[in-house]
C-alpha cells in the first residue's frame, strides 16, 4: 500500500532547505533501515520513492525456490503464484507492506533516524554557510556564559568566545549584539564542529580598519605592521601607494571619527596609528613619540636596536610595565635595549648591559602627516 510523503517532503523543502531528491532518499533509506532492524529483522526489503509525486512503497523480496530453507527470504511456487501470477522457480516477487501497520517501534526508529540524518544536514548548511566567512567580522547575540565562555548566536550557527580569546575589560550580558572576528571553525571530537570567535586577535583590529577605512579596504593604504597588546593598546604602522594619500590621515579620519570609533568598538583600548618606515632607525622614532631616541646604536647581525632616551621620557617609551616597549619591540621585529640618557661624559658612563631595559621582539585624537594617537580618554 503506498504512502504520501509529498506534504513531509514540501516541508523539509520549504523549512529545512533539504531538496526533495535529497530528503526522498533519507526517508527511504530511513525506513528500510528501522525496518529492517525491528519488525522483519532478517527479511529482504525494498523501499521506493518519488519525488515528484511523494509516493512511497515497501516490498519484501522473496526468492522462488521448491524447496525453501529460508522462508524468510524464499517462498514455494504455489505462494508466489498468490504474490504474482506465473511465478516460476527462480523468480523473485514481492509482498506489498504497509508501512502505517508497521508499529510504534519501527516509527519511532524511523524518527530518530531521520532526525539524525537531517541534524547533520543541517549543520553541514551551517558550515558551508560560515566556511568562507572565517577571518572576517561576524555579529551575533550573546546567549549565554558557560564555564566563563561566552555563547554567541550568529544566526544559523552557535558560536564560542573563550575568556583567552576576549579583551580586558570585555563584559557582556544576555542579548548584547556584539561583534567578532571569526578565528576558525574547528572540529571537537566531543562536541562536534565548534565555531570559535575573538575579540583579542589581531585580526580583529584589522578587519575593523578594512570595514571603518576606505583607503584600506582598496588598498590605497596598508597595513605595514602591526602589534596587539588586546584591551591596552594597538601600534599600527601604515603605507601609502598613493603619494597624494596621506595613511595615518586616512585611517584617523575626519576629526578623528574613524579611529574612534574602532576605540568605541575595542572598549577604549588605544590606538596608536603611524607611518610605516623601512629604516629601522625612523620606524623607531615613530614607534616612541613623543619620547627621542638618543646614542642609537644598531645592531644588524642581532636585530637589536641600543639607545637613550630622557629620563622624562623613560615611561613614554617604556610603558606601564614595559608594555609600551614591548609593543614597540613586535612592531618592528627588533629587540631594544633602552637606558637613561646621562650627561656624564660618554667614556666615564657605564656600560649598556648594567643600566639598559631590554625587550626582545617578541578619546581624544590627535595627528600629524606621520602619527596618530587615540585613547578612549
Amino acid at each position: 500500500m503506498s504512502v504520501d510523503i509529498k506534504p513531509y517532503l514540501q516541508y523539509l523543502e520549504k523549512e529545512k532547505h533539504i531538496p526533495k531528491d535529497e530528503a526522498c532518499a533519507l526517508i527511504v533509506e530511513a525506513i528500510k533501515s528501522s525496518v529492517e532492524k525491528s519488525v522483519m529483522s532478517g527479511q529482504n526489503v525494498e523501499v521506493t520513492a518519488d519525488p515528484a509525486t511523494g509516493k512511497l512503497d515497501a516490498h519484501v523480496i522473496y526468492s522462488v525456490t521448491d524447496s525453501v530453507s529460508d522462508p524468510l527470504r524464499e517462498i514455494n511456487p504455489v505462494a508466489a503464484a498468490l504474490l504474482q501470477p506465473g511465478a516460476v522457480v527462480g523468480d523473485e516477487v514481492r509482498k506489498p507492506i504497509n508501512v502505517a501497520d508497521l508499529g510504534r517501534i519501527a516509527a519511532k526508529t524511523t524518527q530518530q533516524l531521520l532526525n539524525q540524518r537531517f541534524r547533520k544536514i543541517e549543520k553541514d548548511q551551517v558550515f558551508l554557510e560560515y566556511k568562507d566567512k572565517v577571518g572576517d567580522i561576524v555579529t551575533g547575540i550573546v546567549r549565554r556564559t558557560e564555564r566563563g565562555n561566552v555563547i554567541v548566536e550568529l544566526g544559523t550557527a552557535e558560536a564560542v568566545l573563550t575568556h583567552k580569546e576576549r579583551c580586558h575589560g570585555d563584559e557582556f550580558r544576555t542579548g548584547d549584539r556584539i561583534r567578532c572576528l571569526l578565528l576558525e571553525i574547528r572540529e571537537d571530537p566531543q562536541r562536534g564542529r565548534e565555531f570559535v570567535l575573538s575579540r583579542a586577535n589581531d585580526g580583529f583590529v584589522r578587519r575593523l580598519l578594512e570595514l571603518e577605512v576606505a583607503e584600506i579596504a582598496d588598498k590605497t593604504v596598508t597595513i605595514a605592521k602591526m602589534a596587539r597588546d588586546p584591551g591596552y593598546r594597538t601600534k599600527i604602522a601604515v603605507d601609502s601607494s598613493d603619494p597624494k594619500v596621506d595613511p595615518v590621515g586616512a585611517c584617523v579620519g575626519a576629526r578623528g571619527a574613524r579611529v574612534r570609533n574602532i576605540v568605541k568598538e575595542l572598549g577604549g583600548e588605544k590606538i596608536d596609528i603611524i607611518r610605516f618606515h623601512k629604516e629601522p632607525l625612523k620606524l623607531l622614532e615613530e614607534a616612541i613619540r613623543p619620547a627621542r631616541p638618543r646614542n642609537v646604536r644598531i645592531d644588524e647581525r642581532n636585530r637589536s636596536i641600543h639607545f637613550e632616551v630622557d629620563e622624562e621620557d623613560m615611561r613614554i617609551a617604556i610603558g606601564s610595565k614595559g608594555r609600551n616597549a614591548r609593543l614597540t619591540s613586535k612592531l618592528m621585529g627588533w629587540g631594544l635595549n633602552i637606558a637613561k640618557a646621562t650627561n656624564t661624559p660618554e667614556a666615564s658612563r657605564p656600560s649598556w648591559a648594567k643600566r639598559r631595559r631590554v625587550w626582545p621582539s617578541s578619546s581624544a585624537c590627535r595627528s600629524n602627516s606621520s602619527r596618530s594617537s587615540c585613547s578612549s580618554a
